[in-house]
């Protein structure tokens, strides 16, 4: 989709004229007066159930037991066999480990 303004240049004021023009004549999306602005309340506020779900909803679960990132440095070749086994492969990885350790 081509646009005549552009987010690469700064708009002339002309452009941001003809943008404030389009905004005005929208019949669906009226600019707010200052006395619906005082009314507003912030959306947390305005939807407390609805806001509580999503922020319990967002990512993953948190894990009893997270794994911790660190750095480690392996020969190549160790890297590409478990790499060639697919996805999961640091998964399987850390199983090996696991039942190595002593």
């Amino acid at each position: 989709m081509s646009t005549k303004f552009s987010a690469r240049r700064p708009l002339s004021r002309e452009e941001e004229n003809e943008i404030q023009r389009m905004i005005a004549s929208d019949p669906d999306a009226p600019e707010a007066t200052n006395e619906q602005m005082a009314k507003a309340k912030p959306f947390a506020e305005a939807f407390p159930a609805l806001a509580e779900s999503i922020r319990r909803s967002r990512g993953r679960p948190r894990a009893d037991n997270p794994r911790q990132q660190i750095s480690i440095r392996l020969d190549p070749d160790v890297i590409e066999k478990f790499k060639a086994t697919g996805p999961g492969w640091q998964g399987r990885m850390n199983e090996i480990l696991k039942a190595a350790k002593v």
